[in-house]
């Protein structure tokens, strides 16, 4: 068949189904048209009249009459818009169209809309990324139409070729739940081969299902064999298939629901760097024994979560997990509260008495944190407890029995306060029998990642927000970071930005608090240096373009006020401050 007998309605079907999915997929309205300006396929407003001539004619036969793209960000601005007789009538805000070129010939345009403010502000944003995806599947088209240019199913190899070519990972399944396609992205997300997902049952369903995310990603569970992963996606019905998007910023497969490590499952610990591997082995040889642990460590690195983890692991997992946090207590109420009393004890006192919490621990756990602020008086009372395993309540004739594990925890330097007389260095010896050592997040940076995921998963779960994205910028900034606060500081950090960031979205740069931007290495380079660079030839706008950026940074310009004044999103400011830096 000859370019002048080549036409876009000879694989129409093809056309159709692509059409959807690049809608679904970019989120805005697709139409495509042939030379004659004859709607091959549309979506939303464009779906109808097929093989009838388009609407909107003077944009399309522009592409069609230069052979070049044609971008239009607001059409009210345009000049070809404004000398239409539907100027204002139309209902596209922006457009982006580019021509189905083979040889020298124009077959068609591919188009991509914007009728609400919504997508007009996508489009905006996306521009390049659109053009570029967009060409590619014009070139795919094209391959298409001159191998089978009477193909007429609609699940062909161009539809494939698409899938496959995506940076999304995408599912397709049937109207009964069968897989029918997935690209090797959405196999690498979940943790699966084609040949166990083929022909398989598989269900969808959101995490959090009180809240509609039609409109944004969001967590899903998919189901299928004997597994179950959570992924960050969209979950599309229509036309007797599903069709599942994972969300562009997966940069990693979540945790799934039922973890089944090769390495022992150390509670809520998480972490998997080389210290904290360590960690964890050596947690579990001692896991089950009755011997006192003694956890040291910076504020907020985890000592509370790593101690509940150990009891979890354990034989006394059963048995009640007792904490206490010896500074949050008053002196004169924290000896009742471990060691309680019985009637008639004290003025006040409850009038049957009250268990103390080293008694509602017996069998299991008593958890110490602070240690180093417990009084010198109860430190002797709590020596002789370990000593001979019994507790004597306040007013008591006899002590009680009890069958505990103490695992006890402080930030303090111990040694030192034996030193000035502050803590009894035979209770110290006492409760150290295994030591344990928790390293400060600034140790162990590989972790960062793996943690801003689990924060994710928490928070937004507790919250039900959508599950957003983070950009790398951000976790180049986190990483950079000293933290500290250490976890806890994370945790609030992430959780403060599930609370600011739109549903759905990717958390950048500019949402964080401004102490993580002093983190930032790498400074741009100095007007001076660009100038220098290119005295010998006229700048180009994109050069201009830098040097505006660079100079309004120096003058301390906010990103989000120069993305405005460059009429660029701020994430795309911040890929170009990206580019700045690697030259």
């Amino acid at each position: 068949m000859t370019s002048q007998t080549l036409s876009l309605m000879h694989i129409q079907p093809t056309i159709r189904h692509f059409t959807q999915m690049l809608s679904q997929v970019l989120r805005l309205e697709v139409e495509i048209v042939d030379h004659r300006l004859l709607r091959v396929a549309g979506s939303g407003p464009y779906r109808s009249r097929i093989g009838h001539p388009s609407d909107n004619t003077r944009l399309l036969q522009y592409v069609i009459d230069n052979k070049q793209e044609k971008a239009v960000i607001h059409s009210q601005h345009d000049p070809i818009c404004q000398g239409c007789g539907q100027y204002g009538n139309c209902g596209e805000l922006a457009f982006l169209g580019l021509p189905v070129m083979h040889g020298e010939r124009c077959l068609g345009v591919i188009s991509l809309a914007a009728i609400n403010a919504e997508q007009q502000q996508r489009l905006q944003d996306n521009i390049t990324v659109f053009s570029d995806y967009v060409r590619h599947i014009a070139s795919l088209l094209i391959a298409n139409l001159t191998k089978n240019p009477t193909a007429n199913d609609g699940m062909d190899v161009l539809f494939t070729t698409l899938i496959n070519s995506m940076d999304q990972g995408i599912l397709v399944l049937d109207e009964h739940g069968i897989m029918t396609f997935a690209n090797q992205n959405a196999l690498t997300l979940l943790n699966a081969r084609w040949e166990t997902l083929a022909n398989t049952p598989i269900t969808i369903r959101p995490l959090v299902a009180s809240k509609d995310f039609a409109n944004g990603n969001a967590q899903h569970v998919i189901a299928f064999a004997a597994q179950q992963e959570v992924v960050i996606g969209q979950h599309h019905n229509g036309n007797n298939r599903q069709l599942f998007l994972f969300a562009f910023h997966q940069s990693e497969r979540p945790a799934p629901i039922n973890e089944t490590d090769s390495e022992p499952r150390i509670g809520q610990f998480i972490g998997n760097a080389p210290a904290v591997q360590a960690l964890k082995q050596h947690i579990a040889r001692f896991a089950d024994s009755p011997s006192s642990i003694m956890i040291t460590g910076e504020s907020g690195s985890g000592k509370e979560v790593l101690a509940r983890s150990i009891h979890q692991v354990g034989r006394r997992s059963m048995h009640p997990f007792i904490a206490i946090n010896c500074a949050a207590i008053p002196e004169h109420l924290l000896e009742s509260e471990l060691f309680g009393y019985v009637k008639g004890a004290f003025t006040g006192a409850a009038p049957n008495g009250k268990a103390g919490l080293i008694q509602s621990a017996h069998l299991g756990t008593l958890f110490l944190d602070e240690i180093g602020d417990m009084p010198l008086t109860l430190q002797a009372k709590l020596l002789r407890v370990l000593e001979t395993r019994e507790v004597m309540p306040l007013g008591a004739s006899k002590p009680v029995a009890v069958d505990i594990r103490i695992i006890s925890a402080t930030h303090q330097n111990l040694t030192r306060a034996i030193e000035e007389g502050n803590f009894r260095e035979d209770l110290y010896y006492r409760l150290k029998v295994i030591p344990v050592e928790i390293p400060p997040l600034r140790e162990r940076t590989a972790d960062i990642e793996l943690l801003v995921h689990h924060f994710l998963n928490l928070h937004t779960r507790r919250i039900g927000s959508t599950y957003p994205g983070v950009s790398r910028e951000v976790m180049a900034l986190l990483r950079d970071y000293r933290w500290p606060g250490n976890v806890r500081e994370l945790s609030n950090l992430v959780e403060y930005l599930v609370n600011i960031v739109p549903d759905g979205e990717v958390i950048d740069p500019t949402l964080l608090p401004p102490h993580f931007h002093r983190a930032t290495p790498s400074p741009l380079p100095t007007v001076e240096t660009v100038t220098a660079t290119t005295l010998a030839v006229p700048p180009s706008l994109k050069q201009l373009e830098h040097q505006r950026i660079i100079e309004a940074l120096g003058r301390g310009v906010s990103k989000a006020q120069l993305a405005q004044e460059l009429e660029i999103s701020v994430a795309t400011l911040y890929r170009k401050i990206k580019k700045i830096r690697a030259t």
